[in-house]
């Protein structure tokens, strides 16, 4: 099945179809939320540091543009080379023109996702250049050739079994074995040298701060650093909402971010760059890519304050069960499934549907995203703008007519009733999508109404 035109339903069938896969991803990530839930609880000002941090992000919403070109300039007088973009194909040129002007055919590249969203790999590879990814599950998926299911954990759908024989294939390391120690010290060895030897880096940013024009990269593994202290170019890739205000506004986000990603009181590494080292060039890539269109819908605007934490993909039950890749977008999982749809509603209509609107999502958000909200309403969102499908749009309208009316309503209870008594094949067949996964219940012997009308005193 071509990915590119399947739909959630169709390609989290696809994950479904192993269920020991879908039961360890559900655990692993319903484990990830449990110690979300216990770094949380150690904190007592945790709903204040919450609150916090989605007031300043509304502020900074609220006046983006000023705190974006504080940032240039101050960047500037950092000697930091600022480029705007405002789509990914402006992004990805910028990198490409950085990259020949140095006479570069190759490179290594931490964890960013906005380069995932803009597809840079791929076009890089498309000008006879290399790419390395240097984060461990980054680079696990790339030699897959797959993408990254998760945000923060990007290989989360793979067995350590099949990275073992990924390894074998590619490391050379010895067949069979899947010991994840050995593995990662494999890995080590393997990146080693390829950031010894590349001179230009890559990497994503966490925040980015207006008042001293310095940027801030977190991660676990130190592969930022690496690249970006041994490369002779330092290329920042960046979402235009990752500006912050001040630097002291970072003691709360730097608390919500690890706790609300993986439970760790801080990431192991948060790494401040505000100037490059006497020879190196530091480039920093300021990119739009439909971030002021997404600022203009006052009902969606909120979902820019998303720090990228993946809370949300973790305790989502449909995420657990579905898979990173049934989302067919850079960004999966609830938060994903509101950002898609501002980059193109045709292709991404499927996504917002793919939620139970529990608000599980909503309850995690680090900043108080209204994730489950924002979903019902791109629902609403679509089905007018005609990008829902046909079948559902009908069966919205009918059940609406027959919700609406009390007496067409009874009729059609006691109908569904009898067929359900009397010819259960017309609704437990392979047309009804709740048949596929369930058992049909039994039908109540009355209706409620019936029930309440003899009992009522």
């Amino acid at each position: 099945m071509n990915e590119s035109s399947a739909t959630h339903a169709e390609l989290s069938e696809t994950f479904n179809r192993d269920e020991e896969r879908v039961d360890w991803h559900d655990e692993t990530l319903w484990w990830i939320r449990a110690k979300r839930d216990k770094a949380a609880w150690q904190l007592p000002e945790w709903e204040t540091l919450r609150e916090t941090a989605s007031q300043i992000k509304d502020h900074v919403l609220g006046n983006l543009h000023d705190y974006l070109l504080q940032f240039e300039k101050n960047a500037r007088l950092n000697g930091i080379s600022v480029h705007w973009a405002s789509n990914a194909e402006e992004h990805n040129k910028l990198v490409l023109d950085i990259l020949q002007r140095n006479g570069a055919e190759r490179m290594i590249k931490s964890k960013s996702m906005l380069t995932e969203e803009c597809h840079l790999n791929e076009y890089l590879s498309q000008h006879s250049i290399e790419v390395i990814d240097t984060d461990l599950g980054e680079r696990i998926v790339q030699l897959a050739e797959e993408t990254p299911s998760h945000i923060v954990l990007p290989c989360i759908h793979k067995k350590k079994e099949e990275i073992g024989a990924l390894f074998h294939t590619h490391l050379e390391t010895p067949e069979g074995n899947a010991d994840p120690q050995f593995l990662t010290h494999a890995a080590r060895l393997h990146l080693r040298e390829k950031f010894l030897t590349r001179k230009i880096a890559i990497t994503g940013v966490n925040f980015a701060v207006a008042e001293t024009g310095e940027f801030v990269v977190c991660t676990n593994e130190g592969n930022a650093d690496m690249g970006a202290h041994l490369a002779d170019v330092h290329i920042a890739c960046m979402g235009i909402e990752k500006i912050i205000p001040q630097r002291r506004h970072l003691g709360v986000f730097l608390r919500l971010l690890a706790r609300s990603a993986t439970g760790q009181p801080i990431t192991t590494y948060s790494s401040h760059f505000s100037k490059p080292r006497p020879g190196q060039q530091m480039h920093i890539i300021l990119v739009d890519n439909g971030r002021t269109n997404q600022l203009g819908r006052e009902d969606f605007r909120n979902s820019l304050k998303c720090i990228r934490c993946g809370a949300c993909m973790n305790t989502c039950p449909v995420y657990r069960r579905s898979g990173g890749h049934s989302y067919h977008n850079a960004i999966s999982g609830p938060i994903g499934a509101i950002l898609a749809p501002n980059l193109d509603m045709k292709k991404f209509a499927d996504l917002p549907f793919a939620s139970t609107l529990c608000g599980s999502c909503s309850n995690v958000c680090p900043v108080k995203i209204d994730i489950h909200n924002q979903l019902y309403k791109w629902r609403q969102v679509l089905t007018k703008e005609g990008y829902s499908p046909a079948s559902k749009t009908v069966a919205m309208k009918a059940m609406a007519t027959t919700l609406s009316k009390p007496s067409l309503f009874k009729s059609a209870g006691k109908a569904g009733r009898w067929f359900m008594r009397t010819m259960p094949w017309l609704v437990s067949n392979k047309l009804n999508p709740w048949y596929k996964q369930r058992d049909m219940p039994d039908p109540p012997k009355q209706s409620f109404a019936d029930w309440y009308r003899k009992n009522r005193k």
